[in-house]
């Protein structure tokens, strides 16, 4: 009875078993790595769109604090703003004492956005295709006086299967909230 005992502990996998094993293995990452991809492009996607979300609620609040207008431009070295390209070459935060939605000599740098990974567009409509800007009072205004509003709206480029998306949406009043969509083209 012992050596029929031994001989069954070291009994290994049949070639069958083995089988199944490596086909459901086989059909599980099949299903899962495309499901992975989706969900790490997305993550991406908030995690920039929430980047320029943050960096919005902050330029605003420290405009209220400091009772002053605080601006947000694009702006490729963290050090000058820009008028061409989009938001995804990086974006600077700075105290704009003269109102000109352009970092002038002695205007404080509140913090900088390095360029997004290639990969992704990044671009305001009209009203904010170039800078966001907040009076002491926290309301987004044009540096004409007028109130600003605008989308700002993140697509993966190729645009990945689905055509998700975000939009960082401007209001008047100066809230912004961000929205998921299936438009990128």
């Amino acid at each position: 009875m012992r050596a029929r005992e031994r001989l069954q502990s070291y009994r290994g996998v049949t070639l069958i078993e083995l089988l199944v094993v490596m086909s459901v293995l086989s059909i599980l990452l099949t299903v899962g790595v495309p499901s992975f991809n989706q969900f790490t492009a997305s993550t991406r996607l908030n995690n920039y769109a929430n980047t320029l979300f943050s960096h919005m609620a902050l330029a605003r609040s420290e405009a209220i604090k400091r009772n002053l207008r605080v601006a947000i431009c694009k702006s490729p070295d963290g050090l000058s703003c820009t008028s061409s390209g989009n938001w995804n070459q990086g974006w600077v935060v700075f105290v704009d004492v003269d109102n000109n939605a352009s970092i002038s000599s002695g205007e404080q740098i509140i913090t900088t956005m390095p360029a997004l990974p290639t990969g992704y567009s990044f671009s305001g409509n009209s009203n904010v295709s170039n800078y966001i800007s907040y009076d002491g009072q926290g309301i987004s205004k044009l540096t004409s006086g007028g109130f600003q509003s605008g989308t700002i709206t993140l697509c993966p480029t190729p645009p990945a299967e689905g055509g998700n998306g975000r939009d960082v949406i401007l209001s008047s009043s100066g809230r912004s909230r961000i929205a998921k969509i299936t438009t990128c083209s």
